[in-house]
């Protein structure tokens, strides 16, 4: 055993011996047959390096429209040529073949951003545009009106040259092709609708797209539609009825005033007026649609940069108009046309709503953009403040022209001018006081800074103090307003004239403030206005009475002559009474010819003076004709007894009516 496990021990030494050698030269064969396998594929990954260039040159040169993703491929096998070059063979001409033509590639990938971007970019049409603020600010049950600016597949393909730009191209240029192409489509599609205002000004409202008139018509409100920041119509609205108020007066007798624009101006002034507050709405709802797609296109770190250039030229364009119609109205203030400031009341309004959407808009930008808003608000408040301080001026200084006053003394174009204005304002009643609160007219009005002092708590003092500063404002103008129509009253020589021209203003003025809410404004500074305006009218109405004692006065108890029925009368008595029916005639004669001319357009007023003039003259004639028709004074009776009582009445039914 000892020999046979000797001799195996043997042969397993000798056979180990014989393949460690083969092994061994095997394994090295194997090292060398890899590493030539290594070398043959490091020479063909090499070797595709200066293949690139000719692979690739062809598409290259054909540009990236419509197959973008091959496109972008080509760049990175030139890209990674590029780098390899540099990092192995910067010296090789083949680095600057590839050089060249990465340029030239990057060249046409953004040429292809800024053709895809101008053949798609186009102004949003006016009607989208409508729908879309409408569907917003009026009716909550319209389905959402998005904007789709781009085609999901251009948009797509903007994002991944975007992409490959920022990240292998190191170039950030098409930012700026961005913003410009972009800032003026916006530019176009704000100017669109204002075109699309302009040739529809003449039409009765705004043509939105049938799919918003559809659902207006048939979805049920689920929520009550909001109110409108602007009516249109609304100038146009006020200049017809100061045309109405000024030509017909309260009850169809024509007045004085001739002074009304024209019905084009109107519709050119409405339609201006809601074009520009329709272009503020368009252009935050736009600005909102464009910040989304520029999110998705352009890098993060350099949105807010291209968002706040993409703007510009849109937002200056409506900084532009808005000083624009500022300027206007101030030529026109220093005209003493104090009509033009109802241009800016609703503009006004309208960009006080919406500032908080617009800076939610400008949040990011620079602080030149974001102040733009707040300087043109500023710049609106002090003309409308400056117009309506000269206003009140302008009714206290309207001078007393002759020529000027209504003949018949109905109502003065300088009262119905005033009370529209003032009608004006209560639709813009937070308007209009922060116009008054920037001029610090609280300290004018004397009006207490203190919420104790009015006796309300601090979160109602705001809205408290501003109803009592417009409050204030209104009785000023009410206060100047009579104070210079009892000095036009003096212009007319008869002073019952006088008395019916401030009875028709009073009477006018009353009316006026109890069909609106200007009655309450008032109230809130003067008590029982309503109470004070009838002692005016009342007052007047005396003052006109007077003139028809020189009717009465004749034929009063104490006048009359005294005789003894029966008794023949003595020539003194027959004169006497011959004197007092002539009088009476020649006084009633006399006036009810001069004032059948005038007029008092208040039906009310007018039978409620005809009254009082019956009982007083009626009742006295009454008297005195039952006491002498049967005299025998005279032997021409119908020389002297030429009216009956019911004829008096007659006549005067027929005062202040010059068609009878």
């Amino acid at each position: 055993m000892v020999s046979i496990l000797s001799s195996f021990e043997s042969r397993l030494m000798q056979l180990e011996n014989s393949i460690i050698p083969v092994h061994k030269q095997t394994e090295n064969l194997q090292r060398l047959q890899d590493n030539v396998d290594k070398t043959l594929s490091c020479l063909d990954h090499v070797i595709s390096y200066y293949h690139v260039a000719k692979d690739t040159e062809k598409i290259i040169k054909e540009g990236p429209a419509g197959r973008l993703e091959e496109y972008l491929n080509c760049m990175a096998r030139i890209q990674k040529a590029v780098e390899y070059f540099q990092d192995n063979n910067p010296d090789s001409p083949e680095l600057n073949r590839v050089k060249l033509l990465f340029e030239k590639g990057k060249e046409s990938l953004e040429s292809e951003f800024r053709n895809l971007l101008t053949r798609n970019s186009k102004a949003v049409p006016p009607v989208v545009i409508l729908d879309l603020v409408a569907g917003d600010d009026e009716i909550e049950t319209v389905d959402e009106v998005s904007l789709e600016h781009l085609p999901e597949n251009i948009l797509q393909d903007l994002i991944c040259i975007s992409m490959w730009l920022v990240e292998f191209g190191r170039n950030l240029d098409f930012m700026n092709v961005y913003y410009q192409i972009r800032s003026n489509q916006l530019d176009r599609s704000i100017k669109g609708l204002k075109e699309h205002f302009r040739k529809n000004s003449s039409s009765s409202g705004v043509l939105y797209s049938p799919a918003i008139q559809n659902k207006r018509k048939d979805t049920p409100s689920k929520k009550a539609i909001k109110r409108p920041v602007y009516i249109p119509g609304t100038i146009r609205k006020a200049q017809k009825l100061l045309k109405q108020y000024s030509q017909h007066g309260l009850d169809g007798k024509k007045g004085v005033s001739n002074l009304t624009p024209s019905e084009g101006k109107e519709d050119m002034l409405d339609s201006e007026i809601d074009s520009y507050i329709h272009s503020i709405s368009a252009f935050i709802k736009l600005a909102q649609s464009e910040y989304q797609l520029l999110m998705e296109i352009i890098p993060e770190h350099h949105q807010k940069r291209t968002f706040d250039s993409l703007i510009q030229e849109a937002l200056d364009g409506l900084m532009v108009e808005g000083e624009s119609i500022v300027s206007t109205a101030r030529r026109a203030i220093m005209r003493h046309d104090y009509s033009a400031v109802l241009t800016i009341f609703p503009i006004l309004k309208h960009l006080k709503q919406t500032k908080q959407e617009f800076d939610q808009v400008l949040q990011g930008t620079a602080a030149g953009t974001k102040n733009k808003l707040p300087v043109l608000i500023t710049s609106m408040e002090m003309t409308g403040a400056k117009a309506l301080e000269e206003f009140a001026d302008s009714i206290k200084n309207d001078p007393d022209k002759e020529y000027n006053m209504p003949k018949d003394g109905t109502v003065h174009e300088l009262t119905s001018n005033a009370i529209l204005f003032l009608q004006q304002l209560l639709d813009f009643q937070e308007t209009a006081s922060a116009m008054l609160a920037s001029q610090v007219l609280g300290d004018t009005y004397n009006i207490p800074l203190d919420p104790r002092e009015t006796g309300s708590s601090t979160s109602n003092y705001n809205s408290e103090f501003s109803k009592r500063l417009l409050s204030n404002y209104i009785c000023k103008i009410l206060g100047n307003l009579q104070l210079n129509l009892h000095s036009k009253a003096k212009v007319y020589e008869d002073a019952a004239l006088g008395a019916v021209f401030l009875l028709n203003n009073f009477n006018y003025i009353l009316k006026s403030l109890e069909k609106s809410e200007l009655i309450q404004l008032v109230a809130v500074t003067q008590k029982l206005p309503d109470k004070t305006y009838k002692g005016h009218i009342a007052e007047q109405l005396q003052i006109y009475q007077r003139s028809w004692l020189k009717v009465t006065t004749p034929i009063t108890e104490s006048n009359m002559p005294t005789f003894q029925p029966g008794t023949k009368l003595k020539d003194k008595e027959r004169q006497a009474i011959k004197d007092r029916f002539k009088a009476f005639n020649d006084g009633l004669e006399e006036l009810c010819k001069i004032q059948k001319s005038w007029a008092i357009p208040d039906k009310e007023q007018r039978n409620k003076i005809r009254r009082a003039q019956k009982e007083n003259v009626t009742g006295a004639y009454r008297v005195f004709w039952q006491r002498y028709s049967n005299v025998p004074f005279t032997k021409n009776t119908e020389k002297y007894i030429k009216y009956r009582v019911e004829q008096v009445e007659e006549m005067i039914e027929k005062l202040f009516d010059t068609s009878a």
